[in-house]
């Protein structure tokens, strides 16, 4: 059935009948047999027990064939894992041939329609708001297998709301955010929850209700498309407040899907007033929740139990990993007696995607989608000299790096040339995105560059001091483990293990020259920093050429979202490169190579 997002907003705010009625469903229970009517004197009949099975995916990131487009091959990594909703649609059906298909239910936790070129090029080459708008593969797969509800996640505001409302109308389930509100009116601009009857055998079905909730750092990452549009709440409080609606409108199950980890670090700092990763806060704090499909964290829980505060009831969270590696099962034991039902009984455990074979429905229905987008990242832009590879980017001043920074800083001063900036010097941010990026020697393709920078930034220009430019990289810094000098080094334990800083959050700046003393505690480590051989003089001003997640305050480094605005481009980064390898014809990395440069060291001594 195809389902109207309008209507989705109008009856899930309704009356708790109205909000029974979401995705078409019957408002009140049917009457129920003979032998289910409680006992006047408090003796009923025997419990009716039965199960059934919520199914849920998160973080799929445009995935729907095991396949990498970087690479134009079969998806495998080190630990031999697939990926896809291809893969995902065979596990889904086993479990339903298991449980039966009216005792299953399938949910999502957010990002789903970018991360890939398949859903880039949906979005932006041959984008589904089109006058003759294609159905976006993500859309295609997920209605095809059967989704009864996905929440938003921040990753679904990328491409800007027009999109994301043309991707939601093509969808046959409903897209739930009970904490997207409008900015104005504060009431919610997407259907806050939706609520499914199975029937387990019993006079009467079970109703189970979907609460959908995101990532408050939406309103700092994609700040330019949300921005005095829509606002974003935090998790347990909006959850607090709509747990006992979902209830009231007659669910005898509370099932959240959050795109949100567990617990841990916020990458946003004291920006916001709310937990990014708040699963557990949740399950802690609001009653009457039974199971949380967390994600956002790309980690791997087959099950975590947290108990409620308030009721000292366990709730079950679980975490399928990310694009569709693993699809999490939540099993129910319920009864029915004096009247209703209740929850005996919920585990949570996960299925591994590289043990079954992608449907080949699912592959049929994208095939020419497929075809169309392996043929556009196959386009020749150039070529390089030599082979630029990142596998050592993390540890030294790579090329490959150099090469972002030199695009991003070129774009800024042709940007600036002939206006009141052009005579501040222009530096550019740059972090190792993709640990496998490389770019061969001969012929560049389009998903060579695409490799190298994997997100969907744009490119922006702010005015830093030379002071708070130390700061910035002191923040940065924080990425590696304190080692002492003459201390053995360990590759895999002296990055991001020690303080939970992804690669993306780890910017080296083109432009300038340091050393990190990586002996030294966080906060202490940058030294000899200098531009074109003279020490930065910390009143200095400088353009930093940085992307607009940074920008906008991602990662909380100090200063950047504050510092002026003086050019932003809505181009992506990732096109800028492409146009540049264009102009080019030739990537020749005497081009980058001997604009600053830093290193590690160990009470100044060369660590590599």
């Amino acid at each position: 059935m195809s389902l109207n997002r309008r209507d989705f907003v109008t009856r899930s705010a309704a009356t708790a009948a109205g909000a029974a009625l979401a995705g078409g469903l019957a408002a009140g229970p049917a009457a129920a047999a003979d032998h289910d009517r409680d006992d006047a004197r408090g003796k009923g009949p025997t419990p009716f027990k039965a199960a059934f099975t919520v199914m849920g995916t998160t973080d799929l990131h445009g995935h729907v064939l095991n396949w990498e487009y970087f690479t134009d091959s079969e998806y495998d990594d080190k630990a031999h894992n697939d990926v896809g909703l291809a893969k995902i649609s065979t596990l889904v059906e086993q479990v339903r041939a298991e449980k039966g298909r009216g005792r299953t239910l399938l949910i999502d936790a957010g990002d789903t329609i970018q991360g890939t070129q398949l859903s880039y090029y949906f979005a932006r080459v041959e984008p589904i708001t089109g006058t003759k708008a294609p159905r976006h593969p993500m859309a295609a797969a997920m209605n095809a297998i059967g989704y009864d509800a996905a929440a938003l996640g921040n990753h679904e505001f990328n491409y800007g709301i027009p999109l994301l409302r043309a991707y939601q109308d093509q969808l046959e389930f409903p897209l739930l955010g009970a904490n997207a509100v409008d900015a104005r009116s504060e009431k919610p601009a997407f259907p806050p929850y939706v609520i499914r009857e199975l029937h387990l055998g019993h006079g009467r079905p079970i109703r189970v209700g979907i609460l959908g909730l995101t990532n408050p750092g939406i309103a700092i990452w994609d700040k330019a498309n949300v921005q005095g549009k829509l606002s974003f709440p935090g998790i347990p409080e909006i959850a607090a407040k709509w747990v006992p609606k979902v209830r009231a409108a007659g669910a005898d199950v509370v099932v959240l899907t959050a795109h949100t980890g567990v617990d841990g670090a916020s990458s946003w700092g004291d920006q916001l007033p709310f937990s990014e990763n708040a699963g557990a806060e949740t399950a802690a704090t609001v009653p009457g929740i039974d199971a949380i499909l967390v994600g956002h964290a790309h980690k791997e829980i087959p099950q975590r139990t947290v108990v409620n505060e308030r009721t000292g009831k366990e709730v079950v969270l679980s975490e399928p990993a990310l694009w569709g590696e693993r699809l999490t099962c939540f099993d129910f034991e319920v009864e029915f007696a004096r009247g209703q039902w209740t929850v005996t009984g919920v585990s949570a455990r996960l299925l591994n995607s590289n043990t079954v074979a992608e449907d080949p429905e699912i592959v049929r229905l994208v095939e020419e989608q497929h075809r169309k987008v392996v043929a556009y990242v196959n386009q020749v832009i150039g070529t390089c000299k030599e082979t630029l590879s990142i596998a050592e980017a993390r540890f030294k001043d790579t090329p490959i790096i150099d090469l972002i920074g030199r695009v991003q800083a070129d774009a800024v001063r042709d940007a600036l040339a002939g206006g009141q900036y052009a005579a501040l010097p222009v530096l550019a941010q740059a972090a190792p995105f993709n640990r496998t990026a490389v770019i061969p020697a001969g012929e560049v393709k389009l998903r060579d560059a695409a490799g190298l920078y994997i997100y969907e930034n744009t490119l922006e220009a702010r005015i830093l001091t030379g002071a708070q430019l130390k700061d910035y990289l002191e923040y940065s810094a924080k990425y590696y483990a304190q080692v002492a000098p003459g201390a053995a080094i360990d590759l895999d334990a002296l990055t991001n293990q020690a303080n939970n800083t992804p690669d993306y959050n780890y910017d080296s700046i083109y432009g300038l020259s340091y050393d990190i003393d990586i002996a030294q505690p966080v906060g202490s480590r940058i030294v000899n920093l200098s531009y074109r051989g003279a020490a930065v003089d910390p009143a200095a001003q400088f353009v930093l050429a940085v992307n607009n997640y940074r920008a906008n305050g991602g990662g909380n480094f100090p200063h950047v979202a504050a510092a002026q605005q003086v050019w932003a481009n809505s181009d992506e980064i990732r096109n800028t490169m492409i146009a540049w390898v264009k102009a080019k014809g030739v990537i020749d990395p005497a081009d980058f190579s001997g604009q600053g440069g830093w290193r590690l060291v160990r009470a100044g001594v060369p660590v590599f």
